[in-house]
Order: C-alpha cells, then sequence, then structure tokens
C-alpha cells in the first residue's frame, strides 16, 4: 500500500546552522524553504496529506527571539505565500491550540485555511503550538462538556473531538536529526504508525532520503495486531 499520510517531525534545523558556523535563525529559515520542497516531492509521489510539526508546546520555552522569528516565519507562510499553495492546488490545516497564539498567527491562519479550501491535490497540516497530550486532554473537555454518558464514549467519538479530526491516521512518521522519539507527535493517531528516524539534519533532507524512506515502507507488513 502506498503511503496516503506521512507525518515528519523537522528536527535538526539548529543543529545544521551551527554545523556551518551560520545563525540559528538561518537554520528554521532553510528548513522551511526544504519543506516547500518536499512538500512539493510528496504531491508528486502521490501523498495526499503531509502533516508537519512545526512549533510543540514545549518549544515556548526557547530564547524570545526564536520565539519571535518562528512566529514571524509562520505568519509569513500563512499570508505571503498563499499563491503559492492555491497554485500547486494545496490545502492548508493548522493543528493545535489556539490559546498561546497571537491574534494575527490566529487571524492568518483561519484566513489561509479559508483561501486554500479549494486545494485538490494534497492536504498540508502544520502542527503549530501542538502537543499530542494537550491534544487528548482538549479533546475529553469537549466531550465532558458535551454531556455524553461514559457508555457512549468509543474511539470514534474521541477521535472526532481531536484537533486532528477527519484526517485519516498517519502511515508512516519521519523524524530526521537522529532523534528516535515521536516527542508528542499525533499522540492518539499514530498508534499504527510506521517509524523511520533518520540521521540527516532537515535542512539536508533531500528528495532521495522521501524515495527511501517511501521505499522502506513499501517493504513493511502492517497487521494491525492481527
Amino acid at each position: 500500500m502506498p503511503v496516503r499520510h506521512l507525518g515528519i517531525i523537522l528536527d535538526g534545523n539548529r543543529r545544521w546552522a551551527r554545523q556551518r558556523g551560520l545563525p540559528t535563525l538561518e537554520g528554521h529559515r532553510r528548513g522551511y524553504d526544504n519543506l516547500k520542497k518536499i512538500g512539493l516531492a510528496c504531491l508528486e509521489r502521490g501523498v495526499e496529506f503531509l502533516t508537519a510539526f512545526v512549533f510543540s508546546t514545549e518549544n515556548w520555552g526557547r530564547a524570545p527571539e526564536e520565539v519571535v522569528y518562528l512566529m514571524d516565519l509562520f505568519h509569513g507562510a500563512l499570508t505571503r505565500e498563499l499563491d503559492f499553495f492555491r497554485r500547486h492546488g494545496v490545502r492548508l490545516k493548522i493543528i493545535g491550540g489556539r490559546d498561546r497564539l497571537a491574534a494575527r498567527i490566529i487571524e492568518a491562519a483561519d484566513a489561509a485555511e479559508a483561501a486554500t479550501a479549494g486545494g485538490a491535490k494534497g492536504q498540508l497540516n502544520l502542527c503549530l503550538n501542538y502537543g499530542g497530550r494537550s491534544e487528548i486532554v482538549e479533546a475529553a473537555k469537549r466531550i465532558m462538556l458535551s454531556g455524553l454518558r461514559p457508555e457512549e464514549l468509543t474511539e470514534q467519538v474521541f477521535g472526532r473531538n481531536l484537533w486532528t479530526a477527519g484526517l485519516p491516521d498517519p502511515d508512516l512518521i519521519i523524524r530526521t536529526s537522529g532523534e528516535q522519539r515521536l516527542s508528542g507527535f499525533l499522540t492518539w493517531s499514530s498508534a499504527y504508525s510506521e517509524l523511520l528516524f533518520v540521521e540527516k539534519h532537515w535542512p539536508d533532507f533531500d528528495e532521495a532520503d522521501l524515495d527511501a524512506a517511501l521505499s522502506e515502507y513499501e517493504k513493511r507488513s502492517r497487521r494491525y495486531g492481527k
């Protein structure tokens, strides 16, 4: 079976920059440029959904200037880049909590989702201010507020209350830069995802690496416990 939904933890932007004597922020810029390139490559290979972990709930603890730069980068992607996404038929969806995001980011996210809703070639999901545990807690709160009785709660009902509601579970999750953990990425929906850990830092991850990952996935047997 081909990969329909690919998740990527874009790790190693800062390490990539340090190894080259570049400012840390330049690593993030190169990482964003690479996401655009790999995203288009995914479309060409038939991947319908690409979900990228771009800013976690823990990332607020980074240096203030880095957080500000990243938020400016996201805002630019959601405003100045809309023609790029529309031209390539890509729908944008922002996944994560809105509570800590500035009003301008929320407004840009809402506008970008509306402006690209007609994209028919594929969907790019940006996990922004996202944490897997937070997603589950927020879903539980919504269910409790709905007045649902315990006996009415099923996995399907719970799934419909997640930030990722409506998305198929990821078939394959790739993490770059050598770390071998998910760090709260798609905690609920990754239960049966295939995992692949790549040594390259994200800015160096190229189309050949993508092809190798998709080929590796094709070799695996997914039995779902059966």
